[in-house]
């Protein structure tokens, strides 16, 4: 591995014989860092499931009220932090602080805090305050990952990372088309000499 960076890079013959052809086995920590992400938003979803079920027990009950629409803020931030997790470029170009490890961490922690709030102890629905308690602690302790190893500069290792890989894949696409565009030439030189 050249200066840490990640995948390595194999050559097989080309069925014509004339050329090279690469192939680039994707990089493990990249790969690691994506089943993270798919994990989280996965927990994610699971508090919106959850916050759902509270605000729509809240509501139909009348009992509470307050809960009920404090349970709507907490699915409209665990949209948000599933959302944040596909790293889409729309949301990370208008809130930066989730391009950060410990910003995306510190949200997902107040979501399973919210999550974990107010949970119902006349034990009237014991599944859905076993399912809060899932949810709100898997969350936690995603966010909490997400804070240590922001703090430990494995983010900015992911994106110099994700960079390279960008950089090498395009790379290895203009290397492919420079080679078909050889063997085309080689093709109407052989052409013409006929």
């Amino acid at each position: 591995m050249e200066g840490g960076g990640g995948g390595g890079e194999s050559s097989e013959r080309s069925p014509s014989g004339s050329g090279t052809r690469l192939r680039v086995r994707p990089d493990p920590f990249l790969v690691v860092c994506r089943c993270f992400s798919v994990v989280t938003a996965l927990t994610a979803i699971l508090c919106i499931v959850v916050n759902v079920l509270s605000a729509i027990r809240s509501f139909k009950d009348g009992s509470d009220i307050f809960n009920g629409i404090f349970r709507c803020y907490a699915v409209l931030v665990a949209i948000f932090v599933a959302v944040a997790e596909t790293e889409w470029g729309f949301v990370t170009k208008f809130w930066k602080v989730l391009e950060y490890w410990v910003g995306r961490g510190m949200l997902q922690i107040f979501v399973a805090v919210m999550t974990r709030a107010f949970p119902d102890y006349t034990g009237a629905n014991e599944e859905l305050i076993l399912l809060q308690n899932i949810a709100s602690y898997m969350l936690l302790a995603c966010g909490v990952l997400y804070v240590i190893s922001g703090i430990l500069c494995i983010g900015f290792l992911k994106r110099s990372r994700q960079q390279k890989e960008i950089s090498r894949d395009q790379a290895i696409k203009d290397l492919e088309e420079l080679e078909r565009r050889r063997e085309e030439l080689e093709h109407l030189l052989v052409e013409e000499r006929a």
